[in-house]
């Protein structure tokens, strides 16, 4: 990380803003130096970490891949060169799960292999995508196919010159129950009726090489065979998909945030003002304290999170998973957002990574479910465990 990639890091998203131009850099080739730090990287074994798949990768646990997530949390670039970035882990995770072994061979290969990327068309700019029972773009079977209408957006990955191939959430069937009646389809990015419309800027970043694209989606045309797990499934994928995924984000969350926090303490060293260093002034020794906490706090839960979601799976850790996905973001953002602060002119700049440090953080208390429907699923959990009391009498059911 300190050696190889963080050299590699500052000359590479240089470039990335030099060569880009309103959004639009799929077309090019990315910096030679990233695919040489990728081959090492799998020479070395240090290749889809995140898999707990003996077959195809380490085959760590969700426990034992947590801080390693965390250290690649340090650096924007890092996920990429051991083949772990969002949105291509959750997909892999979900082909190594639901996919057919056709599926497998066209699509989860290249994938592990690293050969192409992809993205997840799921959000939806005409819904409250917070529930995803609520998606209305189509997947519409016809013979032997399955028939695509409706736009995304936010669609992760999009913006990569190698991204390839789609997953698609789609209403399949509107009269089944609403946890049956979307299903997940496998659409290659270079299919008839895809458009990408727009790149989506974050806080005024195009976040290259992976971005964000607003994809449209008009009489799309693939083989039922591209649907993942069977009709009505989508729900459930959806599930399964985050679960592990929000577990990698957040320990990514902490590592982000100790990056911030170890620039925020450097500047506060060496940086006096009215003749003292700026940590002996206005209270900042305690709020370094504070944050020293709140990131601990977060690691520890994040870490139990994972053990959770290892010993009895993400249907019976949802609530752990959600108290972090509350948590670690938040943390992550209040320590951006401290050392900006402490930064003064400087930490507003391109110069630091601070401002991307605090908007990935602010990005993520939307992303895989909004603030509002964790901390929901988490009281929902809590009134399990008092369900046998009865109202007080007098009072309404």
């Amino acid at each position: 990380m300190d050696e190889l990639i963080a050299p590699v890091e500052a000359r590479f998203f240089a470039e990335v803003r030099a060569r880009n131009n309103g959004g639009d850099w799929r077309r090019w080739k990315l910096v030679p130096e990233v695919e040489e730090l990728k081959a090492r990287a799998r020479s070395e074994g240090l290749w889809n970490l995140f898999l707990p798949d003996a077959d195809h990768s380490p085959g760590l646990s969700t426990l034992e891949y947590a801080p390693i997530a965390e250290e690649m949390g340090k650096l924007f670039l890092a996920p990429e060169i051991f083949n772990c970035n969002a949105p291509d882990t959750g997909n892999m995770e979900v082909l190594a799960k639901y996919g057919t072994p056709e599926q497998k061979r066209e699509w989860l290969e290249p994938l592990l292999s690293g050969t192409i990327r992809s993205a997840f068309c799921m959000t939806e700019p005409d819904v409250a995508s917070s529930d995803a029972a609520n998606m209305k773009a189509t997947a519409v079977l016809e013979g032997d196919e399955v028939v695509l209408n409706g736009k995304k957006w936010w669609a992760t990955g999009i913006g990569h010159p190698e991204c390839k191939i789609l997953v698609y959430m789609g209403l399949t069937d509107p009269g089944a129950d609403r946890h049956h009646q979307h299903s997940m389809v496998l659409v290659p990015l270079a299919t008839p009726g895809v458009t990408i419309k727009r790149m989506l800027p974050t806080f005024s970043e195009w976040e290259e090489p992976y971005g964000h694209g607003e994809v449209w989606f008009e009489n799309v045309r693939v083989p039922k065979s591209n649907i993942i797990a069977g009709e009505g499934k989508g729900f459930e994928i959806a599930q399964g998909r985050l679960g592990p995924g929000r577990i990698h984000h957040c320990m990514r969350c902490i590592g982000a945030a100790e990056r911030a926090l170890a620039l925020l303490v450097e500047r506060g060293a060496r940086r006096v003002a009215f003749g003292k260093p700026l940590l002996a002034l206005g209270g900042n020794a305690e709020r370094i304290a504070d944050l020293r906490i709140a990131i601990d706090q977060a690691r520890l839960l994040t870490l139990y999170a994972a053990w959770r979601l290892d010993e009895v799976g993400a249907r019976a850790a949802i609530a752990e998973i959600s108290m972090i996905k509350v948590v670690a973001p938040r943390v992550l953002q209040e320590v951006a957002d401290a050392a900006i602060q402490i930064h003064g002119g400087a930490g507003v700049t391109l110069d630091l990574p601070l401002t991307a440090l605090f908007a990935q953080g602010r990005a993520l208390r939307i992303a895989d479910g909004p603030d509002a429907v964790h901390r929901g699923v988490i009281a929902k959990a809590e009134f399990r465990k008092y369900r046998d009391l009865q109202p007080a009498r007098g009072t309404r059911a």
